[in-house]
């Protein structure tokens, strides 16, 4: 988009200046030539008049220099308006992270995918719509969401003194007065990189993005330590643990020092970067004139990059802290090993346990077997060449292999114990992390398996899964197989590994599939969304809800979107659990729609609470509302005790209404619901209803569009057999009106106790043509001024309690909200008016 963009910019700037010469050309020739009584006007008005025309056909871009004070830059046009920087290599302003999801974020502008230098919002997109950058007038640089809730704030207030909004050459953001004083800038605030001559601090830490291509936090940081040390820690939910410069090591003997404490680092436009710990490197291009980023990747490790301008921008690795991947911790997640050979780097997990998530094996590993505490009732399996940095329950050296395993035997939270013949030392675990093999190791790793497994059906061999690197990462020399060994190419020896391999993957994918499809038979579900959207709106993790809804037993409703269990948390909380099914949103278009989803409140809408995105396993929590769903009240023949009264059914019919209302017309961005029906409005114990799976259709792989406003094209959407708009078979966009038809027939249910599908005669005709036949039915009788014709209509088990004005005022609403014609359909805003007035 940035090339295109670019491009166009580019061409309008020849094209206007070239027009602009030819005018002013050929106005000069004209006044020489025309006398002061002409009649008729020059022919460069044509010229003019073409401009014009030609001009209106090129997008408009707005290569902007500053942002002053008071003024402020839109998300809407994040494609045409942004700050550039006066040498045109950096830009600053809206950057899209997702499908409606936006950070603020200065980016390289001659890069070819844009690499983001800083982001302000990082674990907090804004919406597409509304959000919008401001410099107040006292100062401060503020970010707010669709909604006006502040996002990001500069946390700056200088009062009259603040002029601008700058973007320097050097890539720093900064709020400057008039004489070009800084007084706040974005290199105080370094995000995963660093630009040069910006510092490093002890306050100011990289952090590692969480994903490749995503601007969002992971679990990686470049710190100055409490030692003055410029380290590189694995910092996650759960262990953290410091892997550069090698923890085995003193400090000396890295190469550091302690004793400096101002903690600073940079590096300058040579390529030479130096710390206060005496932390030295360089460039391999070492020089001027090249563009360069210090960047701490998704994968933990430390890279300086050179930006190749005459190579289409692309980025190539000057430098890099860590060569072999296994020596970053948390490469592998727990219960697995990081492999190094000779040219091949994977991660494996341990005997007994199974990859969480293939797409992602920083998660590890998970157990197949229940692992008892009781002595004498475990054994252990030999993992040679096997070793895992850290969690020691103890040290014991000199010290026997047998006196070793009985340590680990004698205590139940011992996983495993990793044993050194030379010297002798005893290294009992509790946590199996950073766990790497490779020949080069002279340890052996023992892990503790239950008895009733037996050892031989564990091959020594491990089940290999690739170790995606980044692509820059490793410079593999193919040649070196051509060299001769013995009278033999290394071909021979490599064909004899992948072939070993082959087998294993084989025997992996085929266990993976039996796992997915008799174990895991399990719904997908949305990927992450906000960190934080609101003090009530939180992330829970997997085994939370497992122990909340007893391991997925007490269903209480299926849907389309998805399976509902009932689930009761630590604080005695009773929430709705949902498993969404079909969903192809990727995080970030996640966490843009949770960035509406999860702010909106109305007491007729259900509440969302919260989030589970763990591998596949993906769920929403939401209130969990007692009653049930209406078609349960309404359809259901049972006993007066479960029967529906005239006063909740008229109660019910303003409540959904009040609810699309305020999704159609008080949200900024519209909510289309989509399948507006019993089944999806649920009742509080006052009969209250509430709408929900609201928001579904924008998370659902349910259509190409989103549920958004009128021009949204959401053709391939569909509803529920019977509520169905009659657009849905047309190549129209969908808006709105598709819920106010669905509406109108849950208004029919409610007066006439009877679910419109069971009006079809023995299924011969189909429900759609049985509904018209009835409205226009219905119409007739209407205009017609009888009266007696509501009694046959309206749910006979209502006998006297019926209010006959309301029924009416029902049926008038509900007649004219199906509407074949949707521009004659009201809007909800106007049916809540409509029923307030009949409302006793």
């Amino acid at each position: 988009m940035s090339s295109f963009n670019d491009y166009f910019a580019h061409q309008k700037r020849f094209f206007l200046f070239f027009l602009t010469f030819s005018h002013s050309q050929f106005l000069r020739v004209k006044l020489h030539q025309t006398t002061p009584t002409m009649r008729n006007p020059p022919h460069y008005c044509t010229i003019v008049s073409l401009f014009l025309l030609i001009s209106s056909f090129f997008p408009s871009f707005s290569a902007i220099d500053y942002i002053a004070r008071g003024s402020s830059l839109s998300v809407e046009e994040h494609a045409t308006s942004f700050l550039v920087s006066e040498h045109d290599s950096f830009a600053c302003g809206f950057y899209e992270v997702g499908d409606n999801a936006f950070a603020f974020a200065i980016w390289f502008k001659n890069s070819a995918d844009r690499t983001v230098a800083w982001v302000a919002n990082r674990d907090r997109p804004v919406n597409g719509r509304g959000s919008r950058i401001s410099l107040h007038k006292d100062g401060a640089l503020v970010l707010t969401d669709f909604d006006g809730t502040v996002v990001w704030s500069s946390g700056t207030s200088f009062g009259g003194s603040v002029d601008q909004v700058k973007l320097f050459n050097t890539g720093n953001l900064a709020v400057v007065d008039s004489v070009s004083n800084l007084l706040w800038q974005s290199f105080d605030s370094p995000t995963n990189t660093l630009l040069a001559y910006q510092l490093i601090t002890k306050k100011t830490p990289l952090v590692s993005s969480s994903s490749r291509g995503s601007v969002s936090s992971g679990f990686y940081r470049l710190y100055f330590d409490n030692d003055n040390v410029l380290r590189l820690i694995y910092d996650g939910p759960e262990i953290s643990s410091i892997y550069w410069p090698n923890p085995f090591n003193k400090v000396w003997d890295n190469g550091r020092s302690t004793y400096n404490s101002s903690r600073l680092g940079s590096f300058n436009k040579m390529g030479h970067f130096y710390s206060t710990d005496k932390l030295k490197f360089n460039a391999s291009d070492y020089g001027q004139g090249i563009t360069r980023r210090l960047t701490l990747d998704y994968d933990g490790n430390l890279r300086l990059y050179s930006l190749n301008k005459e190579d289409n921008g692309s980025w190539s690795v000057s430098w890099q802290a860590i060569q072999n991947s296994c020596e970053i911790h948390g490469t592998c997640g727990r219960n697995a090993l990081c492999v190094h050979e000779a040219m091949f780097e994977y991660c494996s997990c341990l005997p007994g346990f199974d990859v969480i998530d293939p797409s992602d094996l920083s998660k590890g590993c998970r157990p197949k077997y229940n692992f008892s505490c009781k002595p004498n009732e475990n054994h252990f399996l030999e993992i040679p060449l096997a070793d895992f940095w850290g969690f020691d329950l103890a040290f014991n050296a000199p010290i026997s292999f047998t006196e070793c395993k009985e340590i680990c035997e004698q205590r139940c939270t011992c996983q495993a114990f990793v044993y050194r013949e030379e010297p002798a030392e005893c290294y009992p675990k509790n946590i199996l992390f950073n766990g790497r093999s490779s020949s080069n190791s002279n340890t052996t790793a023992y892990l503790k398996l239950p008895k009733s497994v037996p050892l031989s059906q564990f091959s020594a061999a491990p089940s290999a899964q690739p170790l995606i690197c980044d692509d820059t990462k490793v410079e593999q020399t193919t040649p070196e197989f051509y060299q001769k060994t013995g009278g033999k190419t290394k071909w021979e020896y490599f064909y004899g590994f992948v072939s070993a391999l082959f087998v294993i993957e084989a025997l992996f994918i085929a266990c993976g599939w039996w796992f997915i499809f008799r174990r895991e038979q399990m719904p997908t579900a949305t990927e992450e969304g906000y960190k934080m959207i609101s003090s009530q709106f939180r992330r829970y993790t997997y085994a939370e809800l497992r122990k909340a809804t007893r391991s997925f037993k007490d269903v209480v409703g299926r849907g389309g979107s998805g399976t509902v269990y009932k689930g009761v948390f630590d604080d005695d909380r009773e929430m709705a659990v949902k498993k969404l099914e079909d969903v192809i949103h990727g995080e970030e278009e996640f966490k843009a729609e949770l960035s509406l989803i999860g702010r909106i409140y109305h007491k007729n809408l259900v509440r969302i609470f919260g989030y589970c995105s763990e591998g596949s396993h993906k769920l929403l929590i939401s209130e969990y509302i007692k009653k049930g769903s209406l078609d349960k009240y309404l359809f259901d023949s049972g006993t007066s005790a479960t029967l529906l009264g005239w006063r909740e059914r008229f109660k019910i019919a303003v409540g959904v209404a009040k609810g699309l209302a305020y999704l159609h017309h008080e949200c900024l961005e519209w909510v289309i619901h989509c399948d507006v029906k019993p089944e999806n409005i649920l009742l509080d114990m006052d009969f209250e209803p509430r709408i929900a799976d609201f928001g579904l259709v924008k998370l659902l792989n349910r259509g190409g569009g989103g549920g958004g406003g009128g021009g949204s094209n959401l053709s391939r959407i569909r509803g529920t057999r019977g509520y169905i708009a009659p657009e849905w078979a047309s190549s129209l966009p969908i808006n709105g009106k598709v819920d106010v038809y669905s509406y109108g027939v849950v208004l029919l249910e409610l007066v006439k106790g009877e679910r419109v599908s069971n009006w079809v005669m023995d299924g011969a005709e189909e429900v759609g043509l049985v509904l018209r036949r009835s409205i226009v039915a219905l119409k007739e009788k209407m205009e017609s001024g009888e009266e007696g014709w509501i009694d046959e209509f309206v749910d006979h088990r209502l006998d006297t309690e019926l209010n006959w004005k309301q029924a009416m005022l029902m049926l008038q609403i509900a007649l004219s909200c199906l509407e074949e014609d949707r521009n004659k359909r009201p809007t909800m805003d106007s049916v809540v008016q409509m029923l307030l007035l009949g409302d006793d």
